[in-house]
């Protein structure tokens, strides 16, 4: 399935999943954001940590999100992404 489907067809699942696990703000960029992906294609996510986030509330989102959506999920929050390609990050970035 590509991963643009399963977002569709899940999008309230994933918002009680960040809830659960303390991010705020989800954000798609990449090729689901293109249009682009494929089977195989990743979701690339990238949310907002709060006061509570923990590294374990990152991780865990991630694996929630996997199992839920039947796709790979790459989650990152702004400070995680590389500085070369951060700012078209941040501009690209759609809510969901």
């Amino acid at each position: 399935m590509k991963p643009s489907d399963a977002l569709r067809t899940r999008l309230d699942a994933l918002h009680g999943a960040t809830r659960r696990f303390r991010v705020a703000n989800p954000r798609v960029y990449g090729s689901v954001l293109h249009g682009t992906d494929g089977e195989g294609s990743d979701l690339d996510l990238l949310v907002d940590p709060t006061p509570e986030t923990t590294l374990f509330d990152l991780g865990g989102l991630q694996v929630a999100l996997e199992e839920l959506l039947g796709v790979p999920v790459d989650v990152r929050t702004p400070g995680d992404l590389p500085a070369r390609f951060r700012d078209a990050v941040l501009r690209e970035a759609r809510p969901l």
